[in-house]
């Protein structure tokens, strides 16, 4: 028998849980500015994740290191700008909590302060415990992030699927149930083995959100200009593109040159 579907007015942390309890997916895209989160929020999308891969979307990094914590603010308070009914959670950058919990928390402090957004995501486990303890104990919502964690990526050498390895899926799944009980309000799981991340998302109460972690997790996330076909050169497997508007955006423009420089645009219609 199927569950009701619960309409959110604006979707918090609470609602996630709910929504884990209730069985419903949830849905979940990156937007980095006011014009594409402003279509995000209005298609329903539960979550938006202003993600510091922004550094490669909107700025062209090989990496996320790149971006800094006054970039991070710049494009989530974009965001917040547009956005009505989806939790909007803001990456903390490379550099700006993993070493000094204090340091963490003023990251953290200036993100909420400065941009509005509703909650914080950090990348690792065991190693960045007392930063989240101490974001979480300022009251600050904090997302975690395990598998592959692009910020640590010159650790890794390489994109490819992490935690296959027997060992390396023990730590995570240990630093799962540490990140919940430190008091993380959900975790995004990346690029691991399906098997692995269904059982991490039945090992714990708050929902695990995948992106190339197979479908037995709580929801699912994406870069939006991946989806949309924005960027062309990146394919891996747990992709879909739901439309080809490099193609199509790259076409329209072509046409426009052509009307400028045939003098066919503007027409006498289009004048004042």
């Amino acid at each position: 028998m199927s569950v009701a579907k619960k309409e959110y007015k604006r979707v918090t942390v609470k609602s996630l849980v709910e929504m884990k309890q209730n069985k419903e997916k949830i849905s979940m895209l990156t937007a980095y500015d006011y014009s594409m989160a402003k279509i995000v929020d209005s298609a329903n999308v539960d979550v938006i994740l202003v993600g510091d891969s922004a550094s490669n979307v909107m700025a062209g990094h090989e990496t996320t290191l790149p971006i800094t914590l006054d970039q991070m603010i710049y494009h989530a308070s974009s965001v917040v700008r547009a956005a009505s009914r989806a939790l909007i959670v803001v990456d903390i950058p490379f550099g700006s909590y993993q070493s000094d919990s204090k340091e963490a928390l003023r990251s953290a402090i200036r993100i909420m302060k400065e941009s509005g957004g509703h909650a914080v995501k950090v990348e690792g486990g065991e190693e960045i415990k007392e930063s989240v303890q101490r974001i979480i104990g300022a009251g600050i919502p904090v997302m975690g992030h395990l598998g592959l964690t692009p910020q640590s990526i010159y650790k890794f050498g390489t994109y490819t699927v992490r935690a296959k390895e027997e060992a390396e899926a023990k730590q995570l799944k240990a630093d799962a149930k540490l990140l919940e009980k430190l008091g993380c309000f959900g975790i995004v799981l990346e690029k691991i083995p399906a098997k692995l991340a269904k059982e991490v998302a039945e090992s714990i109460s708050i929902p695990v959100i995948g992106i190339g972690a197979g479908n037995g997790v709580d929801g699912q996330v994406l870069v939006v200009h991946d989806l949309l076909g924005m960027t062309h050169e990146f394919n891996p497997r747990f992709l879909r593109r739901y439309m080809n508007l490099y193609e199509e955006m790259g076409s329209a423009i072509s046409n426009y040159v052509d009307d400028v420089k045939s003098r066919d645009f503007p027409s006498e219609e289009e004048q004042y």
